[in-house]
């Protein structure tokens, strides 16, 4: 499609909220990359170290079970979304299945869970950064990393691409060098070391056992597991503005599978193997401790980099994923319409800069009250994720029994058992999250969340029905 201007906005003609106008700038290595590289986070190389420590040597299955409930969202997302490929994704989905109520809902709380990470991620970043120059305020280079930003997507959708291409590839690099050298090392095949698995049932302090913590301890982590693993679905919104979206969505879907067991099963594995499950090494930095364990100079150096790395492409993808679901918002004319006008780059720049500046409040925020309002933010998109899964899996129960089988490119399996399965699961983690005392207020404000959307969508849909009433009593 053809890319439009300032004055041009992208609702007309094409098809409610699939993306119309958007330019297509995203080649199939980028869509490749950006869904590889997607689930690996911050979550990943920092928040591992604590599942760990809470979970004992068995952390490895808290991931492969979590990893299981994310393939098989997946999975449904991706049947939907090689069925009728759109920017809006999910949100129309939900949306077809369930009704505006749900559309509405799942792409304000998509978007408002991506605009808090952004402005945690530019905190994280510039947190990273301050280490090596203590001198400088932190709020000056989380707004320097959120400028950056800014500006990578606005440029352009494959100036996005690429930027995403080669910071997601150096954290695949990172991983998957972790994996060849941790491996060796395990084995006995590295210099000095010998084949050594002890740290599957040994602690640093004298515990033993694959389960010091109980075989709950597993199930107990799966709530801060399932956090470091979003952003597998950010393929199917980016597919949108690919030549060939179907054929990146299904291999996006496939793929999911090797990346989740490779990179967060394989990697935690090890890394219990090599670093004893209760050495405190593990809450700072537990790739750069098991590096360090294995002799490898600058591990600290190293895995700060890396980290960075991934936080700035969570904080470019973040800013991404927000403004396509704005977007789409304002083509529904759910949120204001100026949104909807594209930039001369065919990139919803208006949508764009409205997120940045969300972000930009979330580290005015974090600079000023870290324990009050910014806490409360991050609390109040806690579970919201959870939320969107929740209705991806409940949209594909019910489109599955509307959709033509032969636009099944992608089909869920065993269909509806592992639909439901799913649903349950998600079911069952949000109340677990309402039992634990760590979570419990991320629960109860996610939800409160959740409510006032509903309650403007009610006033919105309310306002609209009167507008259409007063046109038809108006031409009667």
């Amino acid at each position: 499609m053809s890319t439009r201007t300032d004055d041009q906005t992208a609702g007309g003609g094409h098809g409610g909220g699939h993306g119309g106008g958007l330019q297509k700038g995203l080649s199939q290595r980028h869509l490749t990359m950006i869904a590889i590289g997607g689930v690996i986070g911050a979550g990943l190389f920092v928040g591992s170290g604590e599942v760990i420590r809470t979970t004992g040597p068995g952390a490895f299955l808290t991931y492969a079970l979590t990893g299981v409930l994310v393939i098989l969202v997946m999975r449904m997302l991706g049947e939907m979304a090689t069925a009728n490929p759109g920017t809006g994704s999910f949100s129309d989905y939900a949306r077809s299945a369930l009704g505006n109520w749900a559309g509405f809902s799942t792409a304000w709380l998509y978007w408002y869970f991506w605009v808090i990470v952004v402005g945690f991620e530019a905190v994280a970043g510039a947190r990273i950064i301050q280490l090596y120059a203590p001198g400088l305020p932190l709020w000056l280079i989380s707004l320097v990393l959120m400028v950056l930003m800014t500006v990578t997507n606005l440029v352009s959708v494959k100036s996005f691409g690429e930027f995403e291409y080669w910071f997601a590839g150096i954290k695949v690099a990172a991983i998957v060098l972790f994996l060849l050298l941790g491996g060796l090392f395990v084995l006995g095949v590295w210099p000095g070391a010998s084949m050594n698995f002890s740290g599957l049932t040994n602690g640093a302090q004298g515990s033993t056992g694959f389960f010091p913590n109980g075989v709950g301890a597993i199930f107990s982590s799966i709530v801060v597991v399932v956090f470091s693993m979003v952003g597998a679905e950010i393929a199917t919104i980016a597919a949108a503005e690919s030549k060939d979206p179907v054929k990146a969505v299904a291999r996006a879907t496939r793929s999911v599978v090797v990346r989740v067991a490779i990179f967060f099963v394989g990697s935690v594995f090890l890394l219990v193997c090599i670093v004893p499950w209760d050495s405190e090494e593990l809450r700072a930095s537990p790739y750069a401790a098991a590096l360090g364990a294995m002799g490898i100079p600058y591990a600290p150096l190293v895995m700060n980099l890396v980290v960075l790395t991934a936080v700035l492409s969570c904080l470019n993808s973040g800013l991404y994923t927000a403004s396509r679901m704005l977007f789409v918002l304002a083509d529904r004319h759910e949120a204001p319409k100026a949104l909807v006008r594209l930039g001369p780059g065919g990139v919803p720049r208006a949508a764009i800069l409205t997120s940045t500046v969300v972000g930009f409040l979330c580290v005015v925020a974090a600079a000023v009250d870290e324990e009050g309002v910014f806490l409360f933010l991050l609390n109040s998109s806690g579970a919201v994720i959870l939320f969107v899964y929740l209705l991806i899996a409940v949209s594909q129960l019910v489109l599955r029994r509307r959709t033509d089988p032969e636009r099944l490119v992608v089909r869920m399996w065993l269909y509806p058992v592992l639909t439901i399965a799913a649903i349950v699961a998600i079911l069952a983690i949000l109340v677990a999250m309402g039992f634990n005392d760590g979570t419990r207020t991320q629960l109860f404000l996610s939800l409160g969340s959740w409510a006032v959307l509903l309650l403007l969508f009610a006033v919105t849909a309310g306002r609209r029905r009167a507008a259409r009433e007063r046109q038809r009593a108006a031409t009667s």
